[in-house]
């Protein structure tokens, strides 16, 4: 049985909802670009999120925002590389995600202690594409040798072509049905189904009606056995919805869809909620423990405080 968790070999997906704090190690993220530039600038970005109560940290060296440039994987290696091997030297029990496209980037961040990868084109369907999709044709078979937890976003197109995408007559059923899909070949090439979290990918390729869809039918996504990431982190369709044109003032909007992403998994799986600091750590209480929750949300954030 995989142990998501470094530091508590003994959790298991539904023991209790899980964070996920973000490390963008870009100039060019939307919301926070260029703020972490350097390895001391990252570190106490890691101390600050694993104090305030983050399960999991995120590593991202590639911007995937509409528009961003790919910088390769040689070019993501060069700014993840020198940070994660600091963090991993001064957290050694943290457990570390990296959000990577790149099965060479993926290699190479688990050799240098990565726990998780987390693909934001592991469930992507591109129409028209040579194999219908963008992922690596590497990654599942890197990933299911390693064993780790992996994250399969749904996605379509790449950064300059998701906004053209979003086009689907039922979004909800299309998302899932592209998720298992994408839950199919990883199976096929010899991953297990344990290892497994779904993303349905708020804000890659879906409209702001698109996106509030998703989060009111959670419960559909929601399948027994694969965890459901939500990664809001002040997205278009919350300064949309919030008439805010500034991704940094849109941490309300982001903590709401968070909320109501562990309310509604809760009401179907009988997971249990949380509290944006260290004290949420004392749930599940008693009562919530003999639930039998079988899903996990995972919530992604950059900012927890």
């Amino acid at each position: 049985m995989i142990s998501p968790l470094r530091g508590e070999p003994g959790f298991r997906w539904g023991d209790r909802p899980l964070l996920m704090g973000v490390i963008n190690l870009t100039p060019d993220s939307f919301s926070d670009g260029g703020r972490i530039t350097d390895v001391p600038q990252a570190l106490r970005q890691a101390a600050r999120l694993l104090a305030q109560g983050a399960d999991v940290l995120d590593l991202g060296a590639q911007s995937t925002r509409p528009g961003a440039e790919e910088v390769g994987s040689e070019g993501e290696l060069a700014r993840l590389l020198p940070a994660l091997a600091a963090i991993r030297a001064a957290h050694p029990s943290a457990t570390l995600s990296v959000d990577t496209f790149h099965a060479a980037v993926a290699e190479a961040a688990l050799a240098a202690g990565a726990d998780w990868i987390n693909d934001v084109r592991g469930a992507n369907h591109t129409p028209g594409a040579p194999d219908g999709s963008c992922r690596d044709p590497a990654m599942a078979a890197l990933v299911a040798a390693a064993g780790c937890p992996y994250v399969l976003m749904h996605s379509r197109g790449d950064s300059r072509s998701m906004d053209g995408l979003a086009t689907y007559g039922d979004v909800v059923a299309e998302v899932r049905q592209e998720l298992q899909r994408a839950t199919d070949r990883y199976l096929a090439a010899g991953g297990r189904a344990e290892q497994l979290v779904w993303d349905p990918g708020l804000g890659f390729a879906k409209t702001t009606e698109q996106n509030l869809a998703l989060l009111r039918c959670l419960p559909e996504l929601a399948v027994p056995g694969h965890p459901l990431l939500v990664g809001p982190s002040r997205k278009r369709f919350i300064g949309a919805v919030l008439d805010e044109p500034r991704p940094r003032a849109r941490l309300w909007g982001t903590a709401a869809v968070c909320a109501l992403a562990v309310c509604v998994v809760l009401w179907c799986c009988g997971c249990t909620t949380w509290a944006r600091s260290p004290r949420w750590r004392g749930w599940p209480p008693p009562w919530g423990r003999n639930l039998g929750a079988t899903i996990t949300p995972v919530h992604r954030s950059p900012h927890l405080e």
